[in-house]
């Protein structure tokens, strides 16, 4: 016959195995890629894109480290107070220290957070600083449609720079994206750039983005939006500013 305790305690590893398995697998998966090499979370190109992973790191410690201490408590009592013969147990009401301990702690890390949460939301989300471009991106089932202004620096005049699915950027200047929609609501998400703003039907969204490097990747649409999303994907190409001088010539050319 196996122990009560033991049981108890097998069954917990095994459980904590499985759940460990499932959430292994598919991250590795995702995180070695093409590449071979292993990442947390996509490369980081924005210039904010610090403070934001500064952020998810600063809670992933704080909680995992709560997460341990919880579950090596746990393990102790289930090990020190299991049934054994000739002791009983004793009741006891608790311990109002203690209480008032494990309350003003969390109290204090989540009002700290709180404070480092806006802090961030703010330089993210805030005032952006004046743009050096702007840019005006449309979702439509099931496609980005960008525009770019002409000569005359406004949007929807004839001389307007037009693309479906392609976006190019300069990089180490600041973007001023308008963000709306033709039909439903969408998600114009850039992983690397630890953006994702909704794109709703009769309303302007505005974001800014500023690449620190040139790199190509895609954008996409994070929201379901009807049978055709899967393929709702457009790209994203990060250049210098005179590479995008150029393009910008080359479409103009083409689309007058």
């Amino acid at each position: 016959m196996i122990p009560q305790f033991t049981k108890i305690l097998l069954s917990g590893w095994t459980k904590g195995i499985m759940l460990g398995g499932c959430l292994f697998v598919p991250t590795t998966a995702w995180a070695f890629g093409h590449s071979g090499v292993r990442v947390w979370l996509p490369e980081n190109l924005s210039i904010y894109g610090k403070s934001i992973d500064g952020l998810f790191y600063l809670i992933l410690w704080i909680t995992g480290i709560i997460f341990a201490l919880v579950e090596g408590t746990l393990l102790v009592f289930l090990f020190r107070y299991r049934a054994r013969a000739g002791k009983t147990a004793t009741y006891t009401h608790g311990n109002n220290l203690v209480e008032v301990i494990w309350t003003v702690i969390p109290a204090i890390i989540l009002v700290f957070l709180g404070f480092q949460s806006q802090k961030v939301w703010s330089y993210v989300r805030g005032n952006p600083p004046p743009a050096d471009l702007e840019v005006q991106v449309t979702g439509e089932q099931f496609a980005w449609n960008i525009r770019y202004p002409g000569t005359d620096g406004r949007f929807d005049t004839e001389d307007d720079i037009t693309t479906i699915n392609q976006m190019h950027l300069p990089v180490n200047q600041t973007v001023l994206v308008h963000l709306k929609s033709k039909d439903v609501i969408h998600s114009f998400f850039l992983p690397h750039f630890r953006i994702k703003q909704d794109a709703v039907p009769g309303i302007t969204g505005h974001l800014w983005l500023e690449a620190t490097q040139p790199a190509n990747v895609e954008i996409v649409c994070a929201e379901l939006c009807g049978l055709g999303h899967y393929r709702m994907r457009g790209f994203l190409t990060i250049e210098s500013a005179q590479a995008f001088q150029d393009w910008l010539g080359s479409e103009y050319g083409d689309s007058h």
